[in-house]
């Protein structure tokens, strides 16, 4: 029997959330128990925001519309489409889209996603 070569994601994992943004995991934890990575597509209302964390994980952005907001240990960074950036590990960071419009970008996390590992801050 010969080993399968790849693994396609048709149905991505939707995070239900409370704050209007749209996450689709398409590979990680909650898609096919990959402790190692995640990627996910996701979209951030005009005025959302998430708490400052400090992620046990490298996080990739890839902004694909829109902008995006990222305050890293003070310093507040603007992302246009078409623009990436590289979080590292165990630093605080809020992100955030304070814009009219809406930001879609796709963030990849290593090793992936868990909410145990994103210790976020309370408000």
């Amino acid at each position: 029997m010969m080993a399968k070569k790849f693994l396609l994601q048709k149905e991505p994992f939707i995070v239900p959330t409370a704050d209007g943004k749209y996450i689709a995991e398409h590979f990680g934890l909650a898609t096919d128990g990959n402790s190692n990575l995640s990627i996910a597509y996701m979209k951030a209302p005009p005025g959302w925001s998430e708490p400052f964390q400090t992620p046990e994980f490298d996080e990739f952005t890839l902004v694909l519309r829109g902008k995006k907001q990222f305050i890293i240990d003070g310093e507040r960074l603007v992302l246009q489409a078409g623009e990436s950036i590289k979080v590292f590990k165990n630093t605080r960071v809020q992100y955030a889209n304070p814009f009219d419009e809406p930001c879609e970008y796709i963030a990849i996390c290593l090793p992936a996603f868990s909410i145990d590992s994103v210790n976020r801050e309370t408000e």
